[in-house]
């Protein structure tokens, strides 16, 4: 039997982030049929205290690496978020979806249980278990950061909707 961790993380991050490269396509194809710089959705904000569109995407590619990485007890990879292009953020997310499919189902036997320490070493550090890392904060975080990456895009006038946001299960 797949481990419930497994089966409640992995298939969700890569069912967003597919969802994710999807829209960002779409949004890449928008801006050319407009005849306007790609740069203007990529910096785009729905806030101005907010991250742009660019940060928000780099952010959830690392939740979706990082959570799957702490779960299955392996090294969190490490990437500089230095994407200024749709292709270059097309690469970042093959990179995340490609870490997490290198991840096994037997890697995350027992992590409901193993905990998870975040922030170490700092004023900030917390220790949670698996599940309450997975329940309570990783998915939270992740569902944001691409939540807002989607919002984002429909308020600059991508005509996106609830199954692109979903994509393919």
């Amino acid at each position: 039997m797949t481990p419930y961790m497994y089966t409640s993380s992995v298939p969700v991050f890569k069912q967003l982030l597919n969802s994710l490269s999807a829209i960002l396509t779409k949004a890449e194809a928008f801006a050319t049929d407009k005849k306007f710089e790609p740069n203007v959705l990529l910096d785009a904000r729905l806030f101005p205290d907010m991250f742009p569109l660019s940060r928000q995407v780099q952010i959830a590619t690392d939740f979706a690496m990082s959570v799957s990485a702490r779960l299955a007890g392996v090294e969190v990879p490490a990437y500089d978020a230095s994407e200024q292009s749709f292709a270059e953020l097309q690469t970042r997310i093959s990179t995340a979806l490609t870490f997490i499919d290198s991840l096994t189902p037997a890697q995350f036997e027992g992590s409901e249980t193993r905990e998870i320490v975040l922030r170490p070493g700092t004023p900030k550090e917390k220790t949670l278990l698996g599940h309450a890392y997975l329940s309570n904060y990783g998915l939270p975080q992740f569902f944001f950061h691409v939540t807002t990456t989607y919002g984002i895009l429909r308020h600059n006038g991508l005509e996106v909707g609830k199954g692109d946001f979903m994509g393919a299960y």
